[in-house]
């Protein structure tokens, strides 16, 4: 069985290389909001505009007007324009709400693609086209053609999602492959077999932590390196409770999906 795994691991730079991180990502929402007002642009002026002309145009335009970019991966703004040509294909076909411009400090990613010479892994390490070696806080796990490579930041850390292109044994399930699941509030998953999941709750276990840090940080004073450093063990914070949600989302669906292969689910909406 053909199939697509994605590896996210944690980068460890030095800060030569964590400041082109900034300016990889930096680059990335700049090209971005370039396409995304120049598609706006030529669409009111009654134009057909789309992701591959505007390629052109911004590689046309960029040793004159944006020489600072040059000095990055040339993929990082064309992965980011692609990304625009694929928002707005999204919102025309009513999947998504109408592109809105990137900020500073929101989501913070660039893409690689694996073109020849983009990235390749060597162990511990990745190279990375105009940054160079790069340690990695674990070797690749999956053996196959890795896809693609994203770079983003949460919190203060740094990370790469690397999609790889693997062939799998299909998987072996229990004889009767067909459960339904109940989605609750005191117990997050109830299964037709009478199994009980329950979630690890991780809003509740950091509620008063979270509380009393983000009062220490609204009494620092704004532009302070105090502030910046309160900010960063907030975010800190914030990115432990939504691991602690990913992995058991992640934990849940891919035991439920090696056991069954016909999985019912309500469609309510359970948060409202």
């Amino acid at each position: 069985m053909r199939t697509v795994l994605t590896h996210r691991i944690e980068l460890k730079p030095n800060p030569i290389q964590e400041a082109l991180f900034r300016q990889c990502v930096g680059a990335a929402r700049f090209a971005y909001n370039w396409a995304l007002a120049e598609w706006q642009r030529q669409f009111e002026a009654g134009e057909k505009p789309n992701e591959a002309a505007l390629r052109r145009q911004f590689n046309a335009i960029k040793p004159i007007e944006f020489p600072w970019i040059l000095d990055l991966p040339k993929a990082v703004p064309q992965q980011a324009i692609k990304n625009v040509g694929r928002a707005w294909q999204r919102f025309f076909q009513k999947k998504s709400k109408f592109p809105r411009f990137k900020r500073r400090g929101v989501h913070d990613s660039a893409r690689l693609d694996n073109g020849p010479g983009t990235f390749a892994f060597s162990g511990n390490r990745i190279r990375l086209p105009k940054i160079g070696g790069v340690r990695l806080r674990e070797a690749l796990r999956f053996d196959g053609k890795p896809l693609s490579a994203t770079l983003s930041r949460e919190a203060d850390r740094w990370l790469i999602a690397i999609p790889v292109a693997i062939d799998r044994p299909d998987p072996v399930r229990e004889r009767h492959a067909t459960v339904g699941v109940d989605l609750g509030v005191s117990t997050a998953l109830t299964l037709s077999t009478g199994e009980k999941i329950d979630s690890p709750k991780p809003l509740k276990k950091y509620l008063q932590r979270m509380k009393r840090r983000a009062r220490q940080h609204s009494r620092k004073q704004k532009g302070s390196a105090n502030r910046r450093q309160s900010a960063r063990k907030l975010a800190k914070l914030h990115a432990r409770i939504a691991h602690v949600r990913q992995d058991f989302l992640h934990q849940t669906t891919t035991a439920l999906t090696r056991r069954f292969s016909l999985i019912g689910i309500e469609d309510l909406n359970v948060k409202g």
